[in-house]
């Protein structure tokens, strides 16, 4: 799938939540060369949690492994909280552990996107444009709330009835 590489980010709002200060200004920086200007900071979930109830967020980028709230508990909380200010948020959840039961667990705890470390410029940029360009339908039910899961993968969204309504 042919991306834009020319999206003109500088309207966007984001928070990057990371309990390590170098990460965070190593993304800033990342963020600042894209275009992006207005960027707020969290040093871990419970703060992050308090700036979106501050600040008007249009995307999250979330790092894992954080104290005392670390990012699949913040994602839950931003999803399912009766006071959550937005839990349609799209979130890029990032870490440095890249198993698939990693990637499964962060997308079943109703994350976007998910980018592994070290990460680069164009990473970053194509996990952005992907929460841009592919609009999601936000599910809500007693297992799961969150982006829909279902990719798909280059073909066109499926129009007809509920494929898996018989499962």
């Amino acid at each position: 799938m042919q991306r834009n590489l020319s999206y003109n980010l500088s309207n966007l709002s984001f928070l990057v939540v990371d309990d390590n200060k170098n990460m965070r200004l190593l993304i800033i920086q990342v963020m600042h060369a894209l275009g992006i200007r207005e960027i707020k900071e969290a040093e871990d979930g419970s703060s992050a949690l308090k700036a979106l109830k501050t600040f008007p967020i249009d995307i999250v980028i979330c790092d894992w492994n954080m104290e005392p709230l670390d990012g699949i508990d913040f994602t839950r909380t931003v999803r399912t909280a009766s006071d959550s200010p937005n839990p349609f948020v799209p979130i890029i959840m990032l870490t440095g552990h890249t198993e698939m039961s990693r990637v499964e667990e962060a997308r079943d705890a109703g994350v976007h996107e998910f980018l592994a470390k070290p990460i680069s410029a164009k990473s970053l940029y194509q996990r952005i444009v992907s929460v841009v360009e592919v609009t999601r339908n936000f599910i809500r039910s007693p297992k799961y709330t969150g982006p829909d899961r279902r990719r798909s993968k280059g073909k066109s969204l499926y129009m007809g009835p509920e494929r898996r309504k018989q499962e």
